[in-house]
């Protein structure tokens, strides 16, 4: 069976050594549509190194992040994981920021399978992801949930139960973020090589049209609106943020994200217009300071 699911959830965590420097934070920013106006001082914070900021997001590529670590071209390469990269799908995604991301620095990333659910007809990969810094200071957490089609059955527990409570009043802000069909070709530089979001053909062996934009990458647009939109463009301002990927995305459409506000938390949906408001992030929050 591709899930040992007692060989995944023992394995000692993978330990490795990350450095990045601020071109690697300026390309992911450039990844995520920052700077298409490279006249707006506003834009400029993202893919300048003067005054550069650094999104809470960047922890899931810093130094390769966990995805590049685990996904190969070949499939979910984990302890007692052995799984097609065409059978999985990225599920959800959160992080918890300690500290304040440098522009360049190191860091000691420790990356386990924390949890393995069974969906009756596909399995849910939690993998855990903890960075220190030289001193052991803790810098960021993250977990994302890799979605297995045809994994599940195994007569395991089927996770907790989540629901999705949308205020019942207009969003308090509406954010718009277009993406450019060439985003996901620059998105990929920073981390996962996928080839679901650069070949077509393997992309229509998926099941998919035509490559679609990477989650993280949706992930990190609707953080950078959030930032800019709510939190006066400083980025230390978020301590979490959490979603489920609810649809895909193709290059070049649009990211519409309705956030409603309560006192220190968002709540927050993200939708593409071009689909007639069709769902792209769900289930997603945001703690702030």
């Amino acid at each position: 069976m591709p899930i040992d699911v007692t060989a995944a959830l023992t394995a000692d965590p993978t330990v490795r050594a990350a450095r990045w420097t601020e071109r690697d934070v300026i390309l992911y920013h450039l990844g995520l549509g920052a700077g298409a106006d490279s006249l707006d001082p506003a834009e400029l914070r993202w893919v300048y190194e003067k005054n550069l900021r650094v999104l809470p997001t960047f922890a899931m590529v810093a130094g390769q992040g966990i995805s590049a670590g685990a996904v190969t071209h070949a499939g979910l390469n984990l302890p007692g994981i052995d799984i097609d990269l065409r059978r999985i799908l990225h599920g959800g995604q959160s992080v918890t920021v300690h500290a304040p991301i440098p522009v360049s620095g190191s860091a000691t990333l420790s990356s386990r399978v924390s949890d393995v659910w069974d969906k009756g007809k596909a399995a849910v990969i939690v993998l855990e992801q903890s960075a220190v810094d030289s001193d052991g200071k803790p810098l960021w957490t993250t977990a994302m949930q890799i979605w297995a089609r045809g994994e599940g059955g195994f007569g395991g527990a089927a996770g907790p139960e989540t629901s999705s409570t949308v205020p019942e009043r207009e969003a308090d802000k509406v954010l718009v973020s277009p993406t450019s069909p060439q985003q996901a070709l620059v998105y990929r530089l920073s981390a996962d090589m996928n080839p679901l979001h650069a070949d077509p053909d393997f992309a229509k062996s998926a099941g998919f049209d035509r490559p679609i934009l990477h989650g993280l990458a949706s992930y990190g647009v609707v953080c950078k609106a959030v930032v800019d939109g709510l939190l006066d463009g400083d980025p230390t301002r978020v301590r979490s943020f959490s979603v489920r990927f609810a649809g895909s995305l193709y290059p070049g459409e649009t990211i519409e994200t309705a956030v409603w506000r309560d006192g220190d938390t968002l709540t927050i949906v993200a939708t593409c217009p071009e689909r007639d408001g069709g769902p792209v992030l769900t289930h997603a929050t945001m703690e702030i300071r």
